[in-house]
């Protein structure tokens, strides 16, 4: 193995171990000082015309030797520099090198320059740039890929698809320090090639100063992109129902054309005008009451994945409700109409317990007394995701009541209070009646009550009476009511706040669908069936389907999505091959707003124009320059020079 060492100057020999042959040296010098012939001395007749020769040739003859001397020291320290290989090069040059290179795929990276992306473009640069023996790491947002070579990978690279998924400056450091090894000896390369989006930051750890880390932004001269954010319905009980769809990123007054197609079909189509802010929406009249697969598009050479919205919207299913109590009384039947539910009325004695898993809300109307089997099958059924509505009876059974109540909210009625108040109190910020007054009001006519029970809860008050005692309290599945709406106990019934309350009280135990889903963020589906012990709901989009995570209730089905699925459309939900509805999904849109991060504020980081010009700076801190080749010609030359002094000089 050869030894490397490097002297004061730089100067650096793979074989040092030679340069002890630089002692030969004294050979040649003790050849010409000690010379071992011996001149004899021969009697001459007359040498007075010689003296003046000899002296010349004796001048001449010492200039050769010392010549002779030089050149043969010089010629032979030549060839022991020349076997000795001197070279020089940077400290860090035989150091080990460990290079890890973070390739961004996140859907910015679809910003096109020359009508390339910058993804292709990194890849297509990283393929030239890297030399093909080279042993690395990468890795993606999605993918690793550890001690490689280029050949190994080639093929994914160029075939590498777009993700919507991001990892921040944190992630990315963390996550190439596990692809590093621990040795204090090597030298670390992080190479991060990215468009430095600004939602990467931010990066709370800073940049390891043990790890050398590059970074070249890839960005596009652009910065431009007009971007579908979002829809919403704005009244969904509208018809036609009003569609509002949401833009941004474009200039102030450019038009960008917007259409809407259900399914393959198009349905409407309209221009969008941006503000100084850059933003702006287009409302759109759709069908009510209609099953819509909706997508909207827009014409943008920016982004891509941004042009297309999807959202439905499913035909309205009927709430199935069940009356338990006074059949006699018709209002239940004016507030429940039968285009959007299915009512139900049944006296206590005629119920049928096992109906209790069918129904999606259940009215305890005017009964006297609770049973205790009624009690447990209501516990369940609220446990399920039920709705309970309870009017109690004028003669109510409190005891039967609070063993039932006890267990919501530690809700207790108490004594009765025979006196006349109003209902003035009304919580407009409660979800039953959110979207339901367009302002407060102060002209109301009150309802009267004539009785009512005192109670003792943690469920808030919708309706309060004018002393401060509640009318009507309730929250997330259950509600009740502090007296009996007949009429000797109240004219409630004659008012026209019982509509929306009774309305969004039943509407509350079956959630309205999302118009849509965001893709990588936890969402919750409702799905109204009920599943055999044995079976499970598929989510299907052309001819990919998978099984959510999924809880199972007597008459629903609530499903969780979060990694999956990992891309946007329309998707199917299905018990058995029948479609029971749809669920659309979409990216995030968190990078379709080409701003990005300062770089030269971030320490330890060192920033690249482009990947060619790093992988040049990162091969020359390698490069070694040889100097034996020189030797071996300057040695040449000292025996040509030899040669001539033999020759020429006398």
């Amino acid at each position: 193995m050869p030894i490397f060492v490097q002297s004061k100057l730089g100067m650096q020999f793979k074989h040092p171990e030679i340069l002890w042959a630089l002692f030969l040296l004294v050979i040649p010098i003790i050849i010409h000082l000690f010379q071992l012939r011996r001149f004899q001395k021969t009697p001459f007749t007359n040498v007075a015309m010689l003296q003046k020769v000899v002296a010349e040739s004796r001048k001449s003859n010492s200039l050769k030797k010392w010549l002779l001397l030089f050149t043969r020291l010089l010629l032979l320290a030549a060839l022991v520099m020349a076997f000795a290989q001197p070279f020089t090069s940077k400290e860090t040059a035989f150091k080990p090198k460990e290079t890890v290179i973070y390739l961004d795929n996140s859907f910015s990276m679809q910003a096109r320059n020359n009508g390339i992306s910058q993804l292709e473009r990194a890849v297509q640069d990283v393929i030239k740039s890297m030399d093909a023996k080279t042993v690395f790491s990468l890795f993606t947002n999605e993918d690793s890929f550890a001690n490689v070579t280029m050949a190994d990978i080639e093929n994914n690279l160029l075939s590498m698809p777009f993700t919507y998924k991001q990892l921040s400056l944190d992630e990315i450091n963390l996550k190439a320090s596990t692809l590093f090894t621990k040795s204090p000896e090597s030298i670390k390369n992080l190479i991060i090639l990215s468009d430095f989006q600004e939602n990467m930051a931010p990066f709370t750890a800073g940049i390891d100063s043990t790890i050398t880390s590059f970074a070249v932004p890839m960005r596009t001269r652009e910065s431009k992109n007009i971007s579908i954010d979002s829809v919403a319905l704005q009244d969904p009980s509208a018809d036609p129902a009003l569609l509002q769809v949401f833009l941004s990123g474009g200039s102030p007054d450019e038009n960008a054309p917007v259409s809407v197609y259900n399914g393959p079909n198009l349905i409407a189509k309209s221009a969008a005008q941006f503000d100084e802010t850059s933003r702006t929406s287009v409302v759109f009249s759709i069908p009510a009451n209609q099953e819509i697969n909706g997508k909207l598009t827009i014409a943008d050479n920016a982004l891509g994945f941004d042009n297309t919205f999807y959202f439905n919207i499913d035909s309205r299913q009927k709430l199935k409700v069940l009356a338990i109590g006074n059949t006699g009384s018709d209002y239940l039947n004016r507030l429940f109409t039968n285009d959007e539910f299915e009512l139900q009325k049944v006296e206590l004695n005629q119920l049928d317990y096992s109906a209790l898993e069918k129904q999606q809300v259940v009215v305890l109307d005017n009964l006297d007394q609770i049973p205790a089997s009624l009690q447990q099958a209501l516990r369940s059924f609220t446990a399920n995701g039920g709705s309970l509505i309870i009017i109690p009876s004028p003669e109510a059974d409190l005891n039967t009541y609070n063993s039932l109540l006890t267990a919501f909210s530690n809700t207790r009625l108490s004594e009765k209070v025979n006196t006349t108040s109003k209902v003035t109190t009304i919580t407009y910020d409660h979800p039953i009646y959110r979207n339901v007054f367009e302002r407060r009001v102060t002209n109301f006519e009150y309802p009267t009550v004539n009785q009512y029970f005192k109670i003792r809860t943690g469920l808030p008050t919708i309706l309060g009476l004018e002393g401060g005692d509640a009318f009507l309290v309730g929250l997330n599945g259950l509600y009740l009511f502090t007296t009996s709406l007949e009429n000797g106990s109240t004219n409630f019934k004659s008012s026209p706040v019982i509509v929306p309350t009774f309305y969004n009280m039943a509407q509350s135990s079956f959630k309205m669908p999302e118009l849509y889903h965001e893709l990588g963020r936890q969402s919750n589906v409702t799905v109204a069936v009920q599943l055999g012990n044995d079976n499970t709901l598929k989510v299907a989009k052309e001819g990919y389907e998978f099984i959510p995570m999924q809880q199972v209730y007597p008459n629903q089905v609530n499903l969780t999505f979060d990694q999956i699925p990992n891309e946007d459309g329309i998707y199917s939900i299905e018990n058995n091959g029948q479609t029971l509805k749809h669920i659309s999904f979409n990216y995030p849109r968190d990078e379709s707003q080409l701003s990005y991060l300062d770089l030269a504020t971030f320490k330890n980081l060192t920033i690249e124009e482009s990947i060619p010009s790093l992988f040049e700076d990162l091969e020359a801190d390698n490069n070694i320059a040889a100097y034996w080749k020189w030797f071996v010609i300057l040695a040449l030359l000292l025996a040509l020079i030899e040669v001539i002094i033999q020759k020429f000089v006398s």
